[in-house]
């Protein structure tokens, strides 16, 4: 309440009102949606968004994780935390079982994280989803500043940044052909403060690694990685005990930490607002081979 009586909402509550009528008008929408979810801060606070637009009933639609095989424990952890309070189905679609089943094809050179490409579009093919929520935000990366609310993907899963629908006061064109969805991405208009400041409003339950802890890590490319047996040593490189965390988390062999003592809500918050990085910017390998990464993935299917 302001001091002249009016009633005034909080950039948050703004920013969750826009998310949660996005769900409700895809619910309301679209035949058959799924939420893709990572088990990652934001595809947390998109679920919980969710959770909210459809209390007290359930979430009317199943959430989908396409799993590389090279996941940190912590996160899977969380996703299944999540998964059984909500009730809600959980959909994994392994880039393992597709290199098996011939969907995709491992040269051994070709990152995993570049995999889940077709990994994904064959789990949105074979359950005939017909929009797929994200939970990209524009301040994440360039391409993804391009992209609109909802994003049409044509009958291969290819997405047009030349061709994309106004989306003028908020009024949103679902349709589409046989063999074609949508990605809807709730979040669009967050920040990763934002982000942040909602995670500590709501007493969000995330993966423990966002919060600083001792872990053995190497350097490789200017960024620290996490030792496994999935990221082998090259020759040069040592592992060392640092305290860490990371601001983002994905594959493994490419999610990069960094040196923190951020412990808490409060110390993430100010790290994040006095960083002049994005997040994926700091800490995603996958984004780091060429400039235009991003937007020749998601032309290709992406996230």
């Amino acid at each position: 309440m302001t001091v002249d009586g009016s009633y005034r909402l909080s950039q948050l509550d703004e920013l969750e009102a826009e998310s949660i009528h996005v769900f409700r008008e895809v619910a309301a929408e679209f035949e058959k949606p799924v939420l893709m979810f990572s088990g990652g801060k934001d595809s947390i606070v998109m679920l919980r968004l969710a959770e909210k637009a459809f209390y007290p009933a359930k979430v009317p639609f199943p959430v989908l994780q396409v799993d590389t095989g090279y996941d940190f424990p912590e996160v899977l952890a969380t996703r299944d935390r999540w998964v059984d309070r909500l009730g809600v189905r959980l959909h994994v679609a392994s880039v393992e079982q597709a290199i098996k089943d011939g969907i995709v094809v491992d040269d051994g050179r070709t990152p995993r994280n570049r995999l889940q490409i077709g990994t994904l579009l064959n789990a949105i093919e074979e359950e005939g989803y017909t929009a797929a929520f994200g939970g990209g935000r524009r301040d994440e990366e360039k391409a993804r500043a391009k992209e609109r609310v909802y994003s049409h993907r044509d009958e291969f899963g290819q997405w047009d940044p030349k061709n994309q629908r106004p989306e003028l006061w908020s009024l949103y064109n679902g349709r589409i052909h046989e063999g074609e969805h949508m990605r809807v991405f709730p979040l669009s208009n967050w920040t990763e403060l934002d982000v942040w400041d909602y995670i500590r409003r709501e007493a969000i339950d995330i993966p423990s690694i966002y919060y600083a802890h001792q872990r053995r890590v190497f350097e490789r490319g200017g960024m620290l990685f996490s030792e496994s047996e999935f990221n082998p040593l090259r020759d040069g490189e040592t592992v060392t005990e640092r305290t860490v965390r990371f601001r983002t988390v994905g594959d493994l062999t490419l999610t990069g930490c960094l040196e923190s003592d951020a412990d808490d809500l409060d110390k993430i918050i100010e790290e994040v607002a006095a960083s002049r990085i994005t997040e994926r910017g700091a800490t995603r390998g996958d984004d780091k081979f060429s400039e235009a990464a991003m937007e020749d993935r998601k032309k290709e299917g992406y996230f």
